[in-house]
């Protein structure tokens, strides 16, 4: 089983809209769950409002239960795992980027969010696992913007970036609520686009597209 964690030390940043679209996404070509590990519950209540189906959504409320949920989960037949981890709380984080295979931070490309990603960096370092920013709920239409804001995060912290872009749309707001993802909301529109090139990208990353023939066949 391959395992995801999705880590940011800034809170808002897009961590539970990330795992829960990327999980879906995956889960329509391999088994994949979410591990909530945010005292907030957001994947778990998106659940919720989902009223089951896959992506199954596991709770995990301490660092020390993550390695047996996600050895649990393994035994089960999962594929994948992500690991949508909480704001600020560095054991379980930590914990999260120790146990991964590939860590994907969620990031604004905003001065305060850009300055914020110093601790994640940090986080990133000490795993010594491949990591990679993704940047989201930006403008649409304003590619300077992303390119500065790779410049500053190579240039100062020394992290990559993912090659996909997950701007500020409309569809992610609008299926969230329903306890669905974009692609579910608007099979056609853009933000569904952009989740399925970031799974592909993801999939390549994590060397997953022998399981999915394999399901698939």
């Amino acid at each position: 089983m391959q395992t995801i964690a999705i880590v940011s030390q800034k809170g808002g940043a897009g961590k539970t809209t990330l795992a829960v679209n990327l999980a879906a996404e995956a889960a329509r070509s391999c088994v994949s769950l979410i591990i909530d590990t945010d005292p907030q519950a957001t994947a778990s209540r998106w659940a919720q409002w989902r009223g089951g189906g896959d992506p199954e959504v596991v709770d995990c409320g301490a660092p020390s239960l993550l390695a047996g949920k996600l050895a649990k989960a393994a035994e089960l037949g999962a594929d994948l795992a992500v690991i949508d981890t909480p704001p600020h709380a560095d054991a379980m984080a930590r914990q999260a980027a120790r146990l991964a295979d590939l860590l994907l931070i969620p990031c604004r490309p905003r001065a305060f969010d850009l300055a914020a990603i110093e601790a994640t960096a940090e986080l990133v370092r000490s795993s010594r696992k491949p990591a990679f920013v993704v940047f989201n709920a930006g403008p649409p239409r304003a590619p300077h913007i992303y390119r500065e804001a790779a410049s500053v995060i190579g240039g100062e912290f020394g992290l990559q970036i993912a090659p996909v872009v997950l701007p500020e749309r409309a569809a992610f707001h609008h299926s969230a609520a329903a306890g669905r993802t974009a692609p579910e909301h608007d099979a056609q529109g853009k933000a569904a686009d952009e989740i399925r090139a970031l799974w592909a990208w993801t999939r390549e990353q994590l060397g997953v597209s022998t399981v999915t023939q394999a399901v698939m066949a």
